[in-house]
């Protein structure tokens, strides 16, 4: 398969610049994957669409202020660094601006000195491993001089950065969103809660896949970056009762989706552990574990498009993609959302 064979024209201004005051307001298109059928609603009815004893799995990761803008010592050349993932010792593996300025032992500088950052480690593509010299709480100071960072086709400043948060995040250590899951308010929780849908956590802290755009011609040749999930034992079991009895489990975002997939590929069935995936779902992969989707609407030639265009087809994702321009909704992180049904 051909990268190319995943793109799509996106008139720029259906790019949401900005979250809709009402999380659960946005529009959402219906995919009847067993049908072909396309229907409009609002997320407000996704309560309709599910059903008593369904399984709603979401991603309670939390975005952390991992965006840092700082100076090299000794030059003052502008460093920009992207938190991606903890590793041990206050290291980090960055995404770093101005790359070829940061070379081994090189210590960039933030806010007067009060967080540094040295360079222990060189990767490809502008990969840094940085170990963090600070005095204090890191978490304290990353969140006093941190920036949310929001991805690089969002132009509007954000005036509310929990509006980058899901209403359920918890774990600290992503850098971005699981934005399928912007769309929920406790409000909606509380009405599935009340229909008899059961709500489960799983943690997938999203990294550089988010920033990074394939780059390989052919799409099995592209190699998925690792990010770090877990499963505790009460979701496992809940989500292994579901599948013996035949109950619909049903993944909030793509995020979701890796995590029960992995887990399930890994084990063969549902298991408290925590890991790392760098699992690629494109078409042709045999799902295992997810029946419904609620995704938003994806970048042309990610592997988020070609994800959904596994769990449909191509052919009816492509369809609902060009009837989601025709009718103007809006795309990406702040957009509207689709709802991939086995009904």
């Amino acid at each position: 398969m051909k990268t190319s064979d995943f793109d799509y024209n996106l008139p720029e201004r259906l790019i949401a610049q900005t979250p809709l005051l009402d999380r659960s307001s946005s529009r959402m298109m219906v995919v009847h994957k067993n049908t072909g059928e396309l229907e409009h609603t609002s997320f407000s009815h996704i309560i309709d669409y599910l059903h008593e004893g369904d399984v709603l799995v979401r991603n309670n990761t939390r975005v952390i202020p991992a965006r840092l803008f700082g100076t090299k010592e000794g030059t003052g050349a502008h460093v920009e660094v992207l938190l991606l993932k903890q590793e041990e010792n206050d290291i980090w593996e960055c995404l770093v601006g101005n790359a070829k300025t940061v070379k081994m032992d090189t210590i960039v500088s933030f806010h007067d000195g009060r967080l540094r950052a040295q360079c222990v480690g060189i990767g490809e593509k502008g990969i840094r491993k940085m170990k963090m010299l600070y005095e204090g709480i890191f978490n304290e100071i990353l969140d006093e001089l941190g920036n949310v960072p929001l991805p690089p086709y969002i132009h509007e400043k954000l005036d509310n950065p929990d509006r980058y948060q899901t209403v359920y995040a918890k774990v600290d250590g992503s850098a971005a969103a699981p934005t399928a899951g912007l769309h929920f308010t406790e409000e909606v929780f509380a009405a599935l809660k009340e229909k008899g849908v059961i709500v489960l956590d799983v943690t997938l802290h999203v990294g550089l896949g988010t920033f990074r755009p394939m780059d390989t011609e052919i799409v099995e040749d592209h190699i998925m970056h690792e990010e770090v999930y877990e499963m505790s034992k009460e979701t496992a079991d809940a989500l292994n009762l579901a599948k013996q009895e035949g109950r619909r489990i049903i993944a909030i975002g793509t995020t979701s989706v890796r995590t029960l997939e992995s887990v399930y590929q890994r084990f063969g069935k549902f298991e408290e552990c925590s890991g790392a995936t760098s699992l690629f779902i494109y078409p042709g992969y045999e799902w295992k574990a997810v029946d419904c989707m609620l995704t938003n609407f994806h970048l042309p030639k990610s592997t988020l498009i070609m994800m959904v265009s596994s769990f449909a087809s191509k052919e009816l994702i492509f369809r609902a993609y060009e009837e989601a321009v025709n009718k103007e909704y809006r795309f990406f992180s702040f957009g509207d959302c689709m709802f991939i049904t086995n009904e």
